[in-house]
């Protein structure tokens, strides 16, 4: 029971926190959409494309190991700081020197500047990666959401105080660069850690092998994930990389604060029960159940209204990429199932094996992309959804074999979320109907509050066996529904 309280209070914190951010992510993405064109966040991706997979090979994936290790000391983390700072410099150095030649490659000169103020943070990285580590291993994850929505306030000040200045791309850089900095000072407060140096390589050999692993499966993954927008910039254009952008950034929102949430605790829980396979058994048929049911709403939602949520939200020059948008929102539960599937392979050691699928979903994504450009970003993102399935479907084959479970159990798991999510589009599909010539906002309103609130009652009201203990749970906390003890 103390497991299992201490297990949901970790999620809590995360799922608050993970929340808190994409809220006000979003907020401030509508007010910088606002202050920015398409093609100026779609020069900061392509930026991001280069700088963010080169972050992988600077984290050698050694924080991971360090929150997975059974003992990890003072000196294993200088070792792992030292080591992540050379070879941020060494990186830091590669980009200033590769930045005329980035600029030469896009043909626009200011590439050249904008990517060596953007390689900074990597002489930052370890300041952030290591107290994070330290939090992250205690579990103590009230701590690092205070440091993440402190830099998310500090980041996005600055960029829409110098986007309303006039700073256009340059205001997306400069904040991310002062989040950074505010990021490191904050959590090394928190954390209490002070970086310290080590030459004792040898010492962080074991650490530095699963740490290999875990930065060659993040590289391919990253590249996996940009392999759309390096294709779109190169065919289509600077606008159409920042609209797919938008839709893929605004379809990944409801894993990252739900399934982000429940991801870190499960690897953190999963490495600490290597050796029980039926309480691992348990744990992750469990969160692949529960993070279905509460993600399933936004799946709908994104699909159903992509359409009068952009042109509210983001105005009519985004309305492009409400179709993108929709396409995605469909291939989201199979990341879904994927992503969680990624802690089992992760707690257990079996990298080597998701490495594999990795490698083999960058080439069809990179495939699916090239295919589905003749029917433009429609295309693309239904070509992607196939690519989903198929890594839904293998890496939970890789779960299944490592933990035993069966296919019947993930079916299973996942009908709760399957049963609501269909009372829920047969109340949206009507009102979709008869809301259409509604103005937009009101559409949103009725249309998505009357569905979410069908959602909601039947969660906590329909005799769903699998969900008996969270209805409990919630009813406990809603004060009208919750039952007074017999005198």
């Amino acid at each position: 029971m103390a497991a299992s309280h201490s297990f949901r209070h970790s999620v809590g914190w995360l799922f608050l926190g993970n929340t808190s951010i994409q809220i006000l992510t979003f907020a401030f993405g509508i007010v910088l959409a606002r202050l920015l064109a398409p093609a100026e966040f779609g020069m900061l991706v392509t930026i991001q494309v280069f700088t963010g997979l080169a972050g992988f090979v600077s984290g050698g994936g050694m924080g991971q190991a360090l929150v997975r290790a059974k003992d990890a000391t003072k000196h294993d983390y200088d070792v792992v700081f030292t080591l992540q700072l050379l070879i941020g410099i060494a990186i830091y150095a590669v980009f200033f020197c590769a930045a005329p030649w980035f600029a030469r490659w896009y043909d626009t000169p200011l590439y050249e500047q904008l990517l060596r103020v953007s390689a900074l943070t990597f002489i930052t990285r370890p300041l952030v990666n290591l107290p994070n580590s330290i939090l992250h291993r205690e579990m103590r994850f009230k701590a690092q959401t205070v440091a993440r929505v402190l830099t998310l306030f500090v980041a996005s000040g600055t960029s829409i105080g110098l986007a309303f200045a006039g700073w256009s791309v340059w205001s997306l850089v400069l904040g991310g660069l002062a989040g950074s900095f505010t990021n490191a000072l904050a959590l090394s407060l928190i954390a209490r850690w002070r970086p310290g140096l080590s030459f004792e390589f040898a010492r962080g050999r074991e650490l530095a092998r699963y740490g290999f692993l875990v930065s060659v499966n993040d590289i391919v993954v990253y590249l996996r994930n940009q392999a759309s927008n390096f294709v779109l910039g190169r065919t289509l254009g600077m606008s159409a990389v920042g609209l797919f952008n938008k839709s893929d950034s605004l379809v990944r929102m409801p894993n990252m604060f739900i399934v982000g949430s429940v991801y870190q605790v499960l690897f953190r829980a999963l490495a600490r029960e290597q050796h029980d396979d039926a309480k691992s058994r348990h744990m992750f048929l469990h969160s692949i159940r529960l993070v279905a049911v509460y993600a399933a709403p936004f799946y709908v939602l994104l699909h159903l209204l992509s359409a009068p949520m952009m042109n509210v939200l983001y105005g009519a020059r985004w309305i492009e990429a409400a179709g993108p948008l929709s396409l995605l929102a469909i291939a989201s539960p199979f990341l879904m199932i994927a992503n969680l599937c990624g802690a089992v392979l992760a707690a257990r050691n079996w990298l080597h094996r998701e490495l594999k699928v990795q490698i083999a979903l960058l080439l069809l994504t990179g495939g699916a992309t090239l295919a589905g450009l003749e029917y433009g970003l429609n295309g693309v993102a239904a070509a992607l959804i196939l690519v989903a399935v198929y890594n839904a479907a293998h890496m939970y084959w890789l779960a299944s074999r490592c933990l035993g479970t069966r296919w019947r159990e993930l079916f299973g798991a996942l009908t709760p979320a399957l049963l609501l999510a269909a009372v829920m589009v047969a109340v949206a599909l009507p009102l979709e109907h008869y809301a259409r010539n509604l103005p937009e906002l009101l559409h949103l309103i009725v249309v998505g509050g009357c569905s979410a609130a069908v959602y909601g009652l039947c969660f906590l009201f329909l005799p769903i066996g699998a969900l008996a203990g969270e209805q409990q749970k919630w009813k406990a906390k809603i004060p009208f529904l919750r039952s007074e003890p017999r005198k």
